[in-house]
């Protein structure tokens, strides 16, 4: 494989400034705490995305990253960040896990590109399949979209989950239709488009975002059987961002050295409200095509299980492990037995997880066959999945076993600094080190362990419901059973 000289890559792929940059030009209406925000980069919230997003950028330009981080278009030939690429490979496809683990470990929260990439792959091999099957030419729109995208080295976010209303109800029956995304309205130049996506980590710094259909769908609901790019700002569209205990933290701090993960924050993400808003058909890649979107939100779901389950959270339990380590240290209990089982046991569950998403890239193959689109084995990919879901609650379990009752009964840190209760502070809490390292490190674990991180680990990717339909789908049991009936010699019945 050609690896691509340094300053190719300069050329080809954007520098954090120049993402910052394009940030400045972008004009997103987006609301957050009751006030309308003039710009991403002043506000202290939507900044922490922001930042995050740059730091994703930063690593592709960084030497040691670069096999992870850029691969090469198999639309261009050129150099491109591996956020736009299309895995045509096993070893893309193992990249993009150690991808989603990198970004993790650098940033302590989203890499707000990753659902944008892994919906890009669904997108190629299902538009493929639809072209191929149907004679459509969505695969050749999506192609010169995304040669587009990777040119430009744009982030991409994606937009999956629907607001969903009644859950006994069909999106066709629903009292308020824009609980879904539907079509409007189609026209010669393009279609409109109305309804809402929740839960949408980091639209509001990206460039574009990709809107696939939460679900599969039947005939009788092709107005809802819709996919499509929606540039950031677009006339009708709307981001309102979530609001929390730890994004009031954050507006009210004085200094960002105060907070858990200082610079990048929580994970934060909006609610994209569509008001009519209008999409050129050269931006639609699936419209009515109700029999393909299962296959779609599917192809999506095994790639970002995947990664979402076996290596981005892999990251973060790297960050509260290491953490937890120092919180022992500061302690001076970092020798005992009991507490070493502990730190052993946070990192086989850990582990444990990054093994089945390694074995879901290497085990897996092209889909469609011809597409040269390759997609991860959905077994091992729901498996890793389903593992962290519960793995990292047991891991903040025992981060706030190890980390003790300081990690919620702490002072501010900033207290260490005052004339009067400082000194008192310093003393008091000094033990193994120095309070103010005490402190430190308690507001990081506090950040994980108290936060939000466990309820969107939980449900990221699907909640856990999900990975275990899909598992008992996947399985073979009869020929489990066979195994075990050969070696009783019983007979078939």
């Amino acid at each position: 494989m050609h690896t691509p000289k340094r300053k190719d890559l300069f050329m080809a792929l954007k520098t954090s400034q120049e993402y910052l940059e394009s940030v400045k030009k972008l004009s997103p209406k987006v609301y957050v705490g009751g006030k309308w925000v003039s710009s991403l980069l002043d506000h202290p919230i939507t900044r922490s995305m922001v930042m995050a997003n740059a730091a994703i950028y930063d690593l592709a330009q960084q030497e040691p990253f670069q096999n992870v981080m850029v691969a090469t278009s198999h639309l261009t030939g050129n150099p491109i960040n591996r956020n736009v690429n299309v895995c045509r490979s096993n070893h893309d496809l193992d990249m993009r896990q150690e991808m989603a683990l990198l970004t993790s470990q650098t940033v302590g929260t989203c890499n707000y590109r990753c659902v944008g990439c892994d919906a890009l792959n669904g997108l190629a091999s299902t538009t493929w399949e639809m072209d191929r099957t149907l004679g459509t030419k969505y695969n050749e729109r999506f192609n010169r979209w995304l040669a587009g995208i990777q040119e430009k080295d744009l982030a991409v976010s994606g937009a999956i989950t629907d607001a969903k209303g009644d859950r006994k109800k069909r999106p066709s029956q629903q009292d308020e239709p824009d609980v879904y995304i539907h079509i409007t309205e189609k026209r010669s130049d393009g279609i409109v488009v109305r309804g809402a996506k929740v839960s949408q980590s980091g639209a509001i710094g990206a460039h574009e975002t990709l809107v696939l259909p939460g679900g599969a769908l039947k005939e009788g609901e092709e107005d809802f059987a819709v996919a499509f790019a929606v540039p950031n700002g677009s006339p009708g569209l709307t981001y309102i961002c979530q609001y929390n205990a730890y994004s009031a933290e954050r507006e009210m701090a004085q200094d960002e050295s105060e907070l858990g993960n200082p610079v990048f924050g929580q994970r934060e993400t909006s609610t994209m409200v569509f008001d009519n808003v209008f999409i050129p058909w050269d931006r639609v890649f699936l419209c009515g095509e109700t029999k393909y979107c299962g296959k779609l939100i599917t192809r999506f779901a095994k790639t970002h299980r995947m990664n979402c389950g076996g290596a981005c959270k892999v990251g973060f339990a790297d960050l509260v492990i290491g953490a937890t380590v120092m919180a022992a240290e500061c302690s001076g209990v970092e020798k005992i037995p009991h507490i070493q089982d502990k730190l052993i046991e946070m990192v086989r569950l850990s582990e444990t997880s990054h093994a089945c998403a390694i074995a879901a890239a290497a085990k897996g193959r092209e889909e469609p066959q011809g597409s040269g689109v390759f997609m991860p084995d959905d077994l091992f990919g729901n498996v890793a999945k389903l593992n962290i879901a519960h793995g990292f609650w047991e891991i903040m379990k025992l981060a706030g076993d190890i980390g003790g009752g300081l990690l919620v009964t702490m002072p501010r840190i900033k207290d260490l600094d005052h004339p009067e209760v400082g000194p008192l502070l310093k003393k008091l809490f000094q033990s193994a080190a120095p309070a103010g390292k005490r402190f430190k490190v308690a507001k990081f674990l506090q950040h994980w362990t108290a936060g939000l991180h466990g309820p969107g680990t939980w449900h990221g990717a699907g909640a856990p419901q999900s990975q275990r339909v899909m598992i008992s789908y996947l399985t073979d049991f009869e020929s489990k059973k066979k195994m075990a009936k050969k070696l009783m010699r019983m007979e078939e019945d």
